[in-house]
Formats: C-alpha cells, sequence, structure tokens
C-alpha cells in the first residue's frame, strides 16, 4: 500500500478574483428590491424560533433571508405616493 506523503502544498487560485469566486446559479427572488439601498435589520428570537425559520426556508428551497424579505414585503406593502 502506498503511502501519502507527509509534505502538504496550498492550491494554487486564479491570479483573477472573479474566475473562481462563484455567482449565484440563479438570480434571487428580490432582485428589483437587492437593487435599492438596504439596511440590516437585527432582531431576537429563540433558538426554536430560529431553527423552525431555517427549515422552512429550507423545505421551500429559499434563504432565510429571501424568505424573509418575501414576508415583510407581503405584511408591509409599498403604498402608492408614500415616500419610501
Amino acid at each position: 500500500m502506498s503511502e501519502r506523503s507527509p509534505k502538504r502544498s496550498f492550491a494554487s487560485r486564479p491570479a483573477d478574483p472573479e474566475s473562481w469566486v462563484k455567482a449565484p446559479d440563479r438570480p434571487s427572488a428580490c432582485a428589483d428590491a437587492a437593487a435599492d439601498f438596504t439596511a440590516r435589520l437585527t432582531i431576537d428570537v429563540t433558538a426554536d424560533m430560529r431553527g423552525r425559520i431555517k427549515i422552512a426556508a429550507f423545505q421551500r428551497g429559499q434563504t432565510v433571508a429571501d424568505m424573509l424579505r418575501a414576508l415583510f414585503a407581503r405584511e408591509f406593502p409599498t403604498n402608492e405616493g408614500e415616500p419610501r
């Protein structure tokens, strides 16, 4: 049986980072919203609630962020004539 060489080497990356940074396979469900300015929102939830949210997003094939953005858009629609 052959032994592995004890010498380890690093994998080389392409010189251009754009060629090795993976882009998403599909556009986000909120592509239009992503064009607008975004702000981070932090909320406290229980560990159990966080788990349920993550499972629901996984079952729907979405990220948690995309799922919650869609929820907020449904619950808090922009009214015409109202400042953004």
